[in-house]
């Protein structure tokens, strides 16, 4: 570190990043290792979403829930029975707390050491037609990447900011279960903590104005719906919200279906309709940024925002809301900051994950989007009981999707919906980002008895019928 910037606000700094999330890191860091003077500027915890009350705390809880169905669910197999109870639910709670806490320290209090190049400053940030401020003082810095992330956005619903509501960081929270649960929105993050609260005990309705993960594949959220049902989860769909209202014992939703109205009663209501990007104390107005319809900083293929010298990473640009995304974009911000704008965000390969079980997860085009992009489609279903993995562990929920390029053969995406999808999407990920067709996929060599394999079965069904095939077939 240099002279200057051991005063801290008296050093010119190559880079100031805003916000010490997963974004701001990276960008902190890759900024750091090309030789950089940094001012990091984080206000409150440290770490942003992703540790402190997003991924690291629902995921750690959704595995938790994971291990009270997993005992019920041991009867499927002949001669086994198993039950498991939620004994100390304040204890789990404070378990998660630990992990995030020790994550927390471990990957983003203690890297700061390490990087001789970054300067962390603590206070909310504004900018204007000069650069930053941090409590007041200006910090001189050459380029500036704003990196603020989003937090829980209110749904439009008559009452909602007058009733007591949970968001999925309060809901991590609660050291008592209640009784029931209202969750309103059927994304990934309504779906993945519904299905935890009522594993644990709590009985939940899930309602959404459209269908569960609207952007999966039709086939993807009509099964998952079929699987929440099975749990005991209420689940509704295609409706409208008319009213939300407190009353003696919770809360009361009023919905329309039809045209008939409705009322769900609950002592508790989660929202999980979206998040909303944090710009709205930057200043960003009277530095020339502009905003999106969604609140989002508007950036170019190369991270720019409409600011020259000013950049944009993450959640705060309202869109690929998620954490390896983030630290991505922040990178090549970061790089581009400093090296002159020659590297271009690139998402066509970008993966996602549902964390319900089975797991939803996906990449590239749906078949809609591909034929609203101009293609001429094709596509393989292939149900898990197809799967000799699914059939040997005797859960054959879910089913894999491919979509194709008609004229040449080529992948356009994937959706997996099964117990641990997740860790077989990559291998559609390269498919797609080294350009593969689907005779190419089927005809690649694949494990037997693994999940995965069943990606293989899926490229074969466009031109076979998977059921005649002997086992390790083709």
């Amino acid at each position: 570190m240099s002279d200057c910037c051991k005063s801290k606000n008296n050093c010119r700094y190559d880079l100031a990043v805003i916000g010490a999330g997963s974004a701001g890191f990276s960008a902190a860091i890759t900024a750091a290792e090309l030789g950089a003077q940094v001012a990091l500027i984080g206000h409150g915890t440290i770490g942003g979403t992703c540790v402190n009350v997003g991924c690291v705390p629902s995921k750690t809880m959704i595995r938790a829930a994971e291990a009270l169905h997993g005992a019920r669910a041991a009867h499927r197999f002949p001669g086994l029975a198993g039950e498991a109870n939620v004994i100390d639910w304040a204890g789990l709670i404070a378990a998660k707390d630990d992990l995030v806490t020790t994550l927390r320290q471990k990957k983003y209090i203690d890297l700061l050491p390490e990087y001789n190049g970054i300067v962390y400053l603590e206070g909310p940030a504004r900018l204007n037609g000069q650069g930053v401020f941090v409590n007041g003082a200006a910090i001189p810095a050459g380029r500036i990447i704003i990196a603020t992330g989003s937090s829980p956005a209110l749904p439009d619903i008559p009452g909602v900011a007058e009733v007591p509501y949970l968001t999925s960081t309060t809901a991590l929270e609660l050291t008592d279960l209640p009784r029931s649960l209202l969750v309103i929105g059927g994304g990934y993050i309504g779906c993945e903590l519904a299905q935890m609260f009522a594993r644990a005990g709590v009985e939940v309705t899930l309602v959404t104005r459209r269908r569960l993960l609207p952007e999966a594949e039709p086939e993807v959220s009509k099964a998952l719906t079929g699987y929440l049902r099975d749990e005991g989860i209420t689940v509704r769909t295609d409706l409208a919200y008319r009213r939300i209202a407190r009353t003696d014992r919770g809360v009361e939703l009023t919905i329309a279906i039809g045209g008939a109205e409705e009322v769900i009663p609950a002592e508790e209501v989660l929202l999980t309709t979206g998040r909303s990007p944090n710009t709205d104390a930057l200043g960003l107005a009277d530095a020339g940024v502009r905003l999106s319809g969604n609140g989002g900083i508007v950036v170019d293929e190369r991270m720019r925002t409409s600011r020259p010298g000013v950049y944009a990473a993450g959640d705060v640009t309202g869109r690929d809301q998620f954490v390896y995304m983030a630290a991505y974009g922040a990178k090549l911000a970061a790089k581009n900051a400093l090296n002159g704008d020659s590297l271009v965000y690139d998402n066509a390969a970008m993966p996602w994950v549902t964390f319900t079980d089975p797991q939803v997860t996906g990449v590239g085009l749906t078949e809609r989007a591909a034929q609203a992009t101009g293609f001429t489609t094709k596509t393989s279903i292939v149900p898990l009981d197809q799967v000799p993995r699914a059939l040997a562990a005797r859960d054959t929920r879910g089913l894999i999707k491919l979509v194709a390029d008609a004229g040449t053969d080529r992948l356009l995406g994937g959706q997996i919906l099964a117990p641990e999808g997740a860790d077989s999407i990559q291998t559609v990920v390269l498919a797609i980002k080294h350009g593969m067709t689907t005779r190419e996929l089927g005809e690649t060599i694949f494990p037997y008895l693994t999940t995965v394999e069943g990606l293989k079965l899926a490229a074969q069904g466009f031109g076979k019928d998977v059921a005649k095939l002997s086992c390790c077939a083709g």
